[in-house]
């Protein structure tokens, strides 16, 4: 039943069991999806509520990289928050470019995102050939690269810096998933840049009341106080802080009484709701066989060529009808900053959503954003 693989001392032989020869080979079982599925699930579910109720309205030939790519972003984005220093940090920020190589040579390692991931682009390639699956590997290796440099959470140096970072993150997200759909559209990747640079943009004012209060210390066996994983953290631009005449110890020291504080905050969510603005106008135009009013500022950097057809107004209503599951991210977005409004523009007061469900629904029902 079992190969032998190996002898040992006095002419003894080992056999592996089965689950020890896949492993070695990269052999990944319907079994091995479904625990990697559900682990990714679950942990959607108990750390990004927002991802998992808009995962059931995404394309279900994009869900399973939805999935993985989504709690990858996770895992990367706690980096920060568990690790004790930042070699550590940037020893598992390798480990997972180690990983995306192994997952595109074929042979992922035993870990529930890179199987989940390895078997969404199986399917790919089985639906649409070995080249439909070229730009993900750029865009998996630039989304780690960007949180590897914004892993010791130092404040951006202006705000477009943190609309770079948003681009190169969670509008990266959003380019992967059409592009597992899989879907090649200017328009549907220019919606996806905007909505993705609101949603990085409202990612790091929910992180505020989190990033500014002190960590958790950490005790060794004996109850010793051995220091702690980071230290308080603010990441608003330097330029919209300095504009307002806040202070990142102020915060940490007075947290919402922080002079400035609400008057850099609404600056920085104004530009997340401008992005929103322009979305919503896009699609406006493109359901009216109408094109942007406005180039798509990325159109010609890598991965962002396209051919004639990908530009055609006339098919883009399809292509936004077919995707328009992934841009429900904008829902999510201006949830959060209706309630940052409604808090008068304090982060630290901002309540917990129970419209959002109803909200995406609306939205999928009107197809409106």
């Amino acid at each position: 039943m079992y190969r032998s693989i190996r002898t040992a001392g006095h002419g003894l032989k080992w056999t592996a069991p089965r689950w020890v020869r896949e492993c070695r080979r990269g052999i990944v079982t319907d079994a091995d999806v479904t625990q990697s599925r559900d682990y990714c699930l679950n942990q959607l579910k108990h750390s990004d509520y927002e991802t998992y109720l808009i995962r059931q309205f995404v394309p279900r030939s994009a869900n399973d990289a939805y999935h993985a790519l989504r709690t990858l972003n996770l895992e990367l984005a706690r980096l920060p928050e568990t690790v004790s220093n930042p070699t550590i940090g940037r020893l598992r920020i390798q480990f997972w470019r180690d990983t995306i190589e192994r997952v595109f040579a074929g042979s992922p390692p035993r870990e529930p995102i890179a199987i989940l991931l390895h078997s969404a682009i199986a399917q790919l390639k089985s639906r649409a050939g070995d080249g439909s699956a070229n730009s993900l590997k750029f865009w998996l290796l630039r989304f780690i690269k960007t949180r590897e440099r914004h892993m010791e959470n130092r404040p951006f140096v202006s705000l477009a810096a943190l609309e770079d970072y948003s681009e190169n993150t969670y509008a990266t997200l959003m380019y992967m998933t059409l592009a597992f759909m899989p879907m090649r559209s200017v328009h549907m990747d220019h919606l996806a840049s905007h909505i993705g640079k609101a949603c990085g943009i409202v990612a790091t004012l929910r992180g505020i009341p989190v990033l500014a209060a002190p960590s958790t210390p950490i005790q060794g066996p004996s109850g010793a106080n051995l220091g702690s994983t980071r230290s308080p953290a603010l990441l608003l631009p330097l330029d919209v802080m300095a504009d307002a005449g806040l202070k990142e110890e102020d915060v940490f020291r007075m947290g919402p009484n922080a002079e400035g504080l609400q008057d850099a905050v609404f600056h920085v969510a104004t530009r997340a709701n401008d992005h929103l603005i322009t979305a919503r106008e896009m699609l406006k135009n493109l359901r009216l066989g109408k094109g942007p009013d406005h180039d798509y500022e990325h159109e010609g950097e890598a991965e962002h060529v396209y051919s004639s057809a990908a530009h055609n107004v006339e098919t883009a209503g399809s292509d936004v009808k077919r995707g328009f599951g992934v841009l429900l991210e904008a829902v999510a977005a201006g949830d959060y900053l209706k309630r940052l409004e409604n808090a008068n523009f304090d982060p630290f007061k901002v309540k917990k959503s129970w419209k959002l469900p109803w909200s995406l629904w609306q939205a999928l029902r009107h197809e409106q954003i």
